[in-house]
């Protein structure tokens, strides 16, 4: 289900029941943390961009950007998906906090979830032999960095197939 933003209490049992996967962009929820409590009411907004509901109702994630609509990177959207600080600054701790996911459980949503999605789980999605070799390297460890630096990470090199196909000048 793409764009599986604004869900109703009892879909995330039904997600998780059916196998449905829920394709989401994460930049949206701290861009639109911004207005959407007022357009959409307090109870709505709750379940809005509901991750962790979503996981503990074993729903799987795919993670991508909605570009051009919204930024690009995923670096963008791994920040917002682990901190879900709004972009005007009035939700330092996280728009409905308790909807943030980990680092661990981010990155699996982008790649294996992504991968799941697309029915490809078996040539990428993970590292592994006979697997296409897509690797992305950082300038910073996502695991161990404050989740407020997560934003200014730079991707220093990524690997296509096995090979390098962008390596930042140093």
């Amino acid at each position: 289900m793409e764009h599986a933003q604004h869900l109703r209490e009892q879909d995330f049992a039904r997600f998780g029941k059916l196998g449905i996967v829920a394709s989401m962009q994460p930049y949206h929820a701290i861009d639109d943390g911004r207005w959407a409590e007022k357009r959409l009411g307090h109870e709505r907004a709750r379940r809005s961009y509901a991750w962790r509901s979503m996981l503990d109702a074993g729903v799987p994630l795919a993670f991508g950007s909605d570009w051009p609509v919204a930024p690009l990177s995923p670096i963008l959207g791994i920040y917002a998906a682990v901190t879900r600080a709004t972009l005007d600054g009035k939700h330092p701790e996280g728009w409905f906090p308790e909807q943030r996911l980990t680092v661990e459980e981010t990155l699996r949503a982008y790649t294996q979830g992504a991968a799941f999605a697309a029915f490809q789980e078996k040539e990428k999605g993970s590292i592994a032999p006979g697997k296409l070799g897509d690797v992305v390297v950082f300038s910073d460890d996502l695991f161990t960095i404050p989740p407020a630096k997560i934003k200014d990470v730079c991707v220093v090199m990524t690997i296509v197939g096995g090979k390098i196909v962008y390596q930042a000048e140093r």
